[in-house]
Parts: structure tokens; C-alpha cells; sequence
């Protein structure tokens, strides 16, 4: 046994530690993507809805292969600097976004914690706009 890792094998915790370090990357260098805990597990990816029923989010870590991760990252970034972030993603990016339907995940809201990162609400865009008002402007004239 290795002084240090308390009776856990050492490959097993360099595995963790290396995976919370590129996972902390992740959020740090990409502004869209999200963390968060749901049943005990903890989650990585892009928001794709939140309210108070489901939330739901696409899984970066059900990603196979690097040119899988590549692409998303790739389109998420288009997504992020491209669009209001006021539309879900697959909304924006349609077909180009329609081969990571296989790591969509939903949840139940009420067990979901938002750690970090930023989440897309339909239902707060309905009321955004509900609450516009009109102005007119009117010019004198004499």
C-alpha cells in the first residue's frame, strides 16, 4: 500500500484526479458548458432546457471518440458566440447537432443541482417577451 491514497489503489485515484482536472479544464475554457449533480452523479455538458419539471443535458462524457468531443465542442462554440444563448442549441444548429441526440440525458428538476455554467429556459424566454411593451414615439409639430 502507498502512503497517501488511504487504502484506495493509486492508478484508481490518478484516474479521478486526471479526470476532475480536464473536467475543470473544460468548464474553465468553454463559458457554455454546464455542471451538475443529479442522483449522486455528477454531469458535464450543454443545458438544453431547465424548468421546473425536466432538465436536460447533453453529455459530454457519453462521447466515445475525440472527434466526437472535437465536433461538439467545435458547434457548441459556434452555438455560444453565434446565436441570443436564449435558444437551446439543437433549436439553432439543427441538423448539424441532430448526431449527439445519443448522449441527451433529462432529469427530474426537483433532484437536479446547478453547480456551474449557464442553462436555457423556454419558459423564461415566453415570459421575457410577455412582458414587452410597445413605445411610441411621438414628434410635435408647430
Amino acid at each position: 500500500m502507498i502512503r497517501g491514497t488511504f487504502g484506495l489503489d493509486p492508478y484508481k485515484v490518478f484516474i479521478v484526479y486526471s479526470m476532475e482536472d480536464s473536467y475543470k479544464k473544460l468548464l474553465d475554457q468553454y463559458p457554455f458548458i454546464s455542471y451538475i449533480t443529479y442522483g449522486g452523479n455528477d454531469y458535464i455538458g450543454i443545458i438544453q432546457n431547465s424548468d421546473e419539471i425536466i432538465t436536460s443535458i447533453y453529455d459530454y462524457a457519453a462521447l466515445r471518440t475525440l472527434a466526437q468531443k472535437t465536433l461538439f465542442l467545435e458547434l457548441a462554440d459556434q452555438w455560444w458566440w453565434e446565436s441570443n444563448r436564449l435558444v437551446p442549441i439543437n433549436v439553432f444548429l439543427k441538423q448539424d447537432w441532430v448526431e449527439f441526440r445519443v448522449c441527451l440525458k433529462t432529469f427530474n428538476s426537483k433532484d437536479v443541482e446547478i453547480k456551474h455554467g449557464p442553462y436555457i429556459s423556454l419558459k423564461e424566454i415566453s415570459q421575457k417577451r410577455s412582458k414587452r411593451r410597445s413605445i411610441t414615439l411621438v414628434r410635435r409639430v408647430g
